[in-house]
């Protein structure tokens, strides 16, 4: 393999695939980033057999080839260049990369110990093309309430799932649920992806993107970024029916600034902090307003609150950092919370009348 390359193309793309090459394995090759040629361009692949993310670069190509390197050393090595033409050739089982007056032999392996690179039969397939600002929005809104927990690794991830002709993602850790619907679909897809697939996605979207290509098959899903495509394993089993955990009505509503009560909260959970984030939330009708209680039993305590359109009294327990996280990604100037009483969960939702996404957040016990 003979070829070269700009500073800032390779570096990039070495920078994306070498986040997913893994160095906590039993197979050494897995913590090296395949280079391959392809055409006119260099494939930069790595996986850690859970994830495969793959970029294309343009390449002046002199000779066709393919080897594996260390991921950290040459992501590091090339990102430290100045910006430039890189010369890339293989002698033996060495890259020898030159660029200017730095030169430098990196020891690699051969390519045909890399493992095979998954791909999906597209025929077979179920495709989306989504815009990415809504898909940024969209798995930040989701990601959030997905469980860290492996021993019920169906939690782990994002369900995207279709229901009454739409696409939605849920997830949930048991203790707060969040649902968004994102774009129509005349399909059928259960599926349900690793939390941290969504987070290399996330990470791999660059400013020029405007849509993302999403495909499922059976048992996995691609996404493709102009040149970039991840493929992940799906998680294996059926998310529970989260459906029936929503409530379907509550006695007391809310309805107030995002600005404001994101500020209450903040100071709430200052006070929160040694008693687990506890905060006490009341909703007053003759007063028409929303309050926080919090107490950190040898700083002191603090009541703070807001004005709302208020209907019903009642009073919940919450955790303030679930709070903080829900309203941080909740895309409104005036939200609704609604709930039934003490033991009840919470909804927060936007109150625009076409409100696409719903958080829910279980009571604590007080």
């Amino acid at each position: 393999m003979e070829l070269t390359v700009t500073q800032e193309n390779f570096a990039r793309a070495l920078s994306a695939v070498g986040r997913v090459a893994s160095t906590k394995t039993q197979l050494p090759i897995l913590s090296n980033i395949l280079l391959r040629t392809d055409g006119n361009r260099l494939l930069v692949a790595a996986t850690n057999l859970e994830i495969a993310t793959t970029q294309y670069i343009g390449a002046k190509i002199a000779k066709p080839g393919a080897i594996t390197v260390p991921a950290r050393l040459i992501s590091e090595f090339v990102s430290s260049l100045p910006k430039g033409t890189i010369e890339l050739k293989i002698v033996g089982e060495n890259i020898h990369i030159s660029s200017g007056k730095y030169h430098s032999i990196i020891n690699g392996v051969i390519a045909d110990d890399f493992p095979e690179l998954p791909t999906i039969n597209e025929a077979n397939s179920v495709t989306y093309a989504i815009n990415t600002e809504e898909f940024k929005q969209a798995v930040s809104q989701t990601i959030i309430t997905a469980s860290s927990d492996s021993t019920r690794p169906v939690l782990t991830g994002v369900y995207w799932h279709s229901h009454e002709g739409w696409i939605f993602l849920a997830a949930t850790d048991g203790y707060r649920l969040s649902e968004r619907r994102l774009v129509e679909t005349k399909s059928e897809v259960a599926a349900i992806i690793p939390t941290q697939t969504l987070q290399e996605v996330l990470r791999t979207i660059v400013d020029d993107s405007d849509t993302i290509d999403v495909l499922f098959d059976e048992t996995q899903v691609r996404f493709r970024i102009n040149e970039a495509e991840i493929i992940s394993r799906l998680v294996d089993g059926n998310f529970p029916d989260y459906r029936q955990l929503i409530p379907a009505k509550s006695d007391i509503n809310a309805v107030m600034s995002k600005s404001d009560f994101t500020r209450v909260t903040k100071i709430a959970g200052l006070f929160a902090r040694e008693s687990g984030g506890s905060v006490t939330l009341t909703v007053d009708a003759d007063a028409k307003s929303v309050s926080l209680h919090s107490i950190a039993s040898e700083l002191g305590e603090n009541t703070s609150e807001l004005d709302a359109e208020v209907d019903g009294d009642g009073q919940v327990t919450l955790n303030s950092r679930y709070l903080t996280e829900a309203l941080g990604v909740l895309d409104a100037e005036t939200i609704s919370l609604s709930f039934s009483g003490k033991l009840s969960p919470i909804i927060l939702k936007s109150t625009a009348k076409d409100t696409n996404y719903y958080h829910v957040i279980m009571p604590l016990k007080s």
